[in-house]
């Protein structure tokens, strides 16, 4: 089932950094040393949303970004 609050994200685990788009306005924040493990339980999580909000909100620092766009994906196909 889709997050009702989180329309996508990407991690980068080089930088450790967690990149999540938000519904319904589009803003991307990244969320700074945030560990492999958080970003596994995340994905893993059947709230995304909810996980988020109890562990990555208020727990890593994050920067607003001005890209609203989602990156392509480590991994995914070039277009």
């Amino acid at each position: 089932m889709p997050s009702t609050v989180i329309a996508d994200m990407a991690y980068d685990p080089e930088t450790q950094t967690l990149s999540v788009w938000f519904r319904p306005s589009g803003r991307r924040y990244d969320y700074l040393e945030v560990p492999a493990i958080e970003y596994d339980a995340l994905r893993r999580s059947p709230s995304k949303g909810r996980y988020f909000n109890a562990h990555i909100r208020d727990g890593y620092p994050f920067t607003q970004s001005d890209r609203t766009e989602p990156r392509q994906r480590l991994g995914s196909p070039s277009h």
